[in-house]
């Protein structure tokens, strides 16, 4: 399945947790996605999922939401998305 992103960020509150989202598509699926992370501390990470914008099909948000909670890789592919730009965040 092939995973497109289209927007993501992460934030650092003040304080110190993270808030991010990725904005993503896949193959076949007519709506955008949207994951939107939160940690305390940076390493154990609560997400919530919806559409980014317009609902689509209720069957496939329900494929993803479940492909999210048993595929680490994806769910690690979108995280790390929001992450590498708190890198480039931290270095403006």
């Amino acid at each position: 399945m092939n995973v497109e992103i289209i927007k993501a960020e992460l934030k650092r509150e003040e304080d110190k947790s993270y808030v991010g989202r990725t904005v993503f598509t896949l193959d076949n699926h007519k709506s955008p996605y949207e994951i939107t992370f939160f940690s305390k501390r940076g390493s154990e990470w609560d997400y919530s999922f919806s559409f980014a914008g317009e609902p689509g099909s209720e069957e496939q948000f329900l494929e993803i939401n479940t492909l999210l909670e048993n595929d680490d890789d994806l769910f690690n592919q979108l995280l790390d998305a929001a992450l590498d730009t708190q890198d480039i965040q931290e270095e403006e």
